[in-house]
């Protein structure tokens, strides 16, 4: 890829979360010296209703607040959005550790690219249970013939490519409904990337040292916490759990009988993980429902009320860390990002309960200008992530994080294949027109009957149905 068109690569990260759809428009900066800078060309979020623990339950509600998300954000960077990468996290999640080898064809040479293109392929076709699909295959480490622990292959002389993989999947109707989400929106979205969430807000706010010295990625979000642990710059284990910042909300609401909104108001204004802030008698007045007085709610109850369910949130993520058994391997120990990520006192609540080094990460290496402000948020975490992910790799020794053989979209009948396509789409972002246009070039093609049969009796392939189906 020249500079030029690196430069001009304009690239939208969509993150569907439980609370909020946020989008994030951004470029690689021109300023950069050596250190790539993300400049922000547009940022928005729009409340969701329609997701549930990272599920998406209601398409409707969930298109809409899409719609909202990527209209603003287009009209903020003056950029028409075709094409988007997207975050996935629910709480069905599951990573399962798998070997897996291929038998090169021509003995002597050196593994090449296409070797692990081949043997990843091969691992896509892993047979599931029903009702599951594969999200993403990664390699941990390789084995050439006898030795193994390789960490990139490519080069060696070797007859026999095998790796320890990492085979993450989903049950099968929550990555339908995300695709289903992006296909409706108004400005029919395609999908590049689908990234797993912690994958995507790794990306922006994990160093490179960290990953390498062994680091966990603890994002708490709305309705999942999700955990990714690296270890050697390679990610090692990945789990999501169904208890996150909409819980605190929760126990609020009940522990000092307010409504939602008034609950989720209390967490953000006042929440805070450490109890001994606020004195004993300190209280905030919260308006009853009409006609009745206003209720005075302890301050430190509400903190306490926070601190007990986030301790439980940390003994989960502490017992997974210790399960993945990275528990003594992490020198870069925690690092705590998503919108909960924001209460004060939260890491020395996970540096108490897991007994490890804790931090905040926030999206950096921004560009200063005033939207990188607005995103320099652990909240903007993953969004910001699958903007980074557009012009880095999620992992270097793949050419690609999503199953090839899926078609990416079926568009016009048109299907592309996700890597069929990897090489073209990077420079075609920017025409020099005054209003560039991220999106790939299809031609159109009307479906075939046979290809409309395949589907009617194939329904994995695609719904015909679509229509009659929600």
């Amino acid at each position: 890829m020249t500079h030029h068109q690196m430069d001009d690569k304009i690239v939208v990260g969509l993150d569907i979360g439980s609370t909020k759809v946020c989008a994030v428009a951004g470029r690689l900066s021109r300023s950069g010296n050596n250190q790539p800078m993300l400049e922000v060309l547009g940022v928005s979020r729009a409340n969701s209703e329609g997701v549930t623990k990272g599920k998406v339950m209601n398409i409707t509600r969930t298109v809409d607040a899409i719609n909202r998300a990527i209209e603003e954000v287009s009209n903020q960077s003056n950029v028409d959005i075709g094409l988007v990468n997207v975050s996935f996290s629910n709480h069905n999640i599951n990573s399962q550790k798998q070997p897996g080898s291929i038998t090169r064809l021509s003995p002597g040479d050196e593994v090449t690219p296409a070797d692990i293109d081949h043997l990843l392929r091969d691992m896509y076709r892993t047979p599931l249970l029903a009702g599951k699909e594969i999200v993403h295959v990664l390699p941990m480490d390789f084995t050439v013939d006898s030795e193994s622990g390789v960490e990139d292959p490519v080069g060696r002389n070797g007859v026999k490519l095998g790796a320890d993989f990492q085979i993450i999947t989903t049950q099968s109707d929550a990555a339908v409904n995300v695709r289903r989400c992006i296909e409706r929106t108004a400005s029919h979205l395609q999908r590049d990337q689908v990234l797993l969430s912690p994958l995507a807000s790794a990306m922006a706010v994990l160093t490179p040292e960290e990953r390498e010295a062994g680091v966990a990625l603890v994002d708490i979000g709305g309705g999942t916490t999700d955990l990714a642990i690296y270890h050697r710059n390679v990610l090692r284990h990945v789990a999501v759990f169904p208890w996150a910042g909409n819980c605190l909300t929760n126990d609020i609401q009940d522990g000092c009988k307010v409504l939602p909104q008034q609950a989720e108001v209390l967490k953000t204004k006042f929440g805070n993980a450490n109890p001994s802030t606020y004195r004993l008698n300190e209280v905030v007045s919260v308006p009853g429902l009409p006609g009745r007085q206003p209720k005075d709610v302890l301050l430190r109850n509400v903190s306490i009320i926070i601190a007990e369910r986030l301790k439980e949130i940390a003994a989960l993520v502490q017992a997974e860390i210790i399960r993945s058994g990275y528990k003594d391997k992490l020198l870069g120990g925690i690092v705590l990002t998503g919108g909960s990520a924001l209460i004060d006192g939260i890491d020395e609540i996970f540096r108490t309960v897991a007994d490890m080094d804790v931090r905040v990460g926030y999206p950096e290496q921004l560009e200063y200008n005033l939207r990188a402000d607005l995103v320099s948020d652990p909240a903007y975490a993953t969004a910001v992530g699958l903007v980074w992910a557009g012009f880095r790799n999620v992992d270097d020794r793949i050419s690609f994080i999503s199953d090839p053989g899926q078609p990416a979209t079926q568009q016009n009948g048109q299907v592309r294949s996700a890597d069929s396509t990897r090489a073209p789409q990077k420079g075609n972002a920017g025409q020099s027109t005054a209003r560039p246009v991220a999106e790939p070039v299809v031609e159109k093609s009307e479906p075939g009957l046979f290809d409309w049969l395949k589907k009617l009796f194939n329904p994995k392939l695609g719904d015909v149905n679509d229509s009659y189906r929600d």
